[in-house]
């Protein structure tokens, strides 16, 4: 199992920069448990939004139309940090774990 990084949207200032100011995210994995009709797909899924202040005369600066998705998700990593990338990773396995042994059920006992 590998936490997957993926942007799920974009703000970008509205002038011929395009510098990128918002950046939504969702970090997720899964986990098949069993096997033909019997297998059960366990989810976990965490996501954020991280600001960013562009600017156009910086050396690192990317055109908008120049940037792909890793490039951003390592903006996102970069500015939450390594400590909350961890975090991140811990809280999508916790939601495996528990879909896989539920702590808690809904139903009715009659």
């Amino acid at each position: 199992m590998a936490v997957t990084w993926k942007i799920t949207n974009t703000e970008y200032t509205n002038d011929s920069d395009k510098g990128v100011i918002h950046a939504a995210w969702q970090a997720s994995d899964s986990e098949v448990v069993g096997s033909g009709d019997a297998a059960k797909t366990h989810t976990g899924t965490v996501s954020g939004m991280e600001s960013f202040t562009p600017d156009p005369s910086d050396s690192d600066y990317i055109a908008y139309e120049s940037l792909d998705e890793a490039t951003i998700v390592g903006w996102v990593k970069t500015l939450i940090g390594d400590d909350e990338v961890t975090r991140v990773g811990t809280k999508v396995a916790a939601q495996i774990t528990e879909s896989k042994t539920p702590s808690s059920a809904w139903g009715v006992p009659w």
